[in-house]
């Protein structure tokens, strides 16, 4: 859920900080704009930590919108990465969505619905966008607070256009309320996306499944080895138990005929004067004598 930090806004959640996490919301998404030309110093407005509590469950997460007016332009984002936790791009025309569904490293593409476009969204373009890990952002918000007509049909019209061209692939749902009036509950927005022809199944990964990965992926860019690899905690090595020296007693009986037979042979003694003999000798000796008795 995006929200804008507006001074009345946060001065609501400092009174009633428990408002999106009561109606199933579990991360929220502080939103600071750029348009134009960006200052020098890109620190985040949004105070870290928050001046009012916050419920246990809900997860704060600091994002930047970036207003594309120029393709040449640079938006320097490698020095925004490292002060917000989600980086989205705004395009104005047809050039800054190609170039941003190309060649930009960002998260988002958030689209300003309200706005009738020149031409209609082609796949190809939204597909490559999709295809590099970046997530297609409808905003409800800007429809439910708007006394325009004429705004909140053209709104409905890019849903459906975006709908159908993305197949449902690649959509998150934000509100981008700028009052609390503009939030609703995930299950109104899953009714309002089936709608305007999106399926229950995809409406509800639009604000599970996909903004997590959205989420997850941002963060595996700035903590992990090239997006990849990742170190996890797995807590202290258990210490090797000791072990028990048991003095082991032999049985008896367990011992092998043939040494109880070469002990035997071993330990019989030899009269004086006569030569040790082999046991070969010995069975020779043995069966000669058993012939002669014979």
């Amino acid at each position: 859920m995006q929200v804008s930090p507006t001074k009345p806004l946060l001065r609501y959640y400092s009174s009633r900080s428990y408002l999106p996490s009561a109606v199933g919301y579990d991360v929220v998404a502080l939103t600071h704009s750029y348009g134009g030309r960006l200052p020098a110093d890109l620190t985040s407005p949004v105070p870290d930590p928050l001046p009012f509590p916050t419920p246990s469950r809900l997860r704060i997460l600091r994002r930047c919108n970036i207003f594309l007016t120029d393709a040449a332009s640079n938006f320097r984002i490698p020095q925004l990465q490292q002060n917000y936790d989600l980086i989205a791009a705004r395009p104005t025309d047809e050039k800054t969505l190609q170039q941003a569904c190309q060649s930009l490293d960002v998260d988002i593409i958030s689209l300003d619905l309200t706005l009738k476009f020149e031409k209609h969204f082609k796949f190809p373009m939204l597909g490559t966008a999709v295809s590099r890990g970046i997530k297609i952002e409808l905003c409800y918000g800007q429809a439910i607070l708007s006394s325009d007509a004429t705004a909140k049909r053209n709104l409905i019209s890019n849903a459906t256009q975006l709908i159908r061209v993305t197949r449902g692939r690649g959509l998150i749902f934000s509100s981008e309320a700028k009052s609390v009036l503009g939030l609703r509950a995930p299950s109104d927005v899953m009714n309002m996306a089936s709608i305007w022809g999106l399926g229950l199944e995809r409406g509800k990964d639009a604000l599970t499944k996909e903004p997590r990965s959205v989420v997850e992926f941002a963060r595996l860019k700035r903590h992990s080895y090239k997006g990849i690899i990742d170190i996890v905690y797995g807590g202290e090595k258990p210490p090797a138990p000791e072990k028990k020296e048991v003095n082991a007693k032999p049985q008896k009986g367990q011992k092998d005929q043939k040494r109880k037979a070469q002990e035997s042979l071993e330990s019989t003694p030899v009269p004086s004067g006569e030569e040790k003999i082999s046991k070969r000798q010995m069975k020779k000796n043995k069966k000669a004598k058993m012939g002669g008795e014979a």
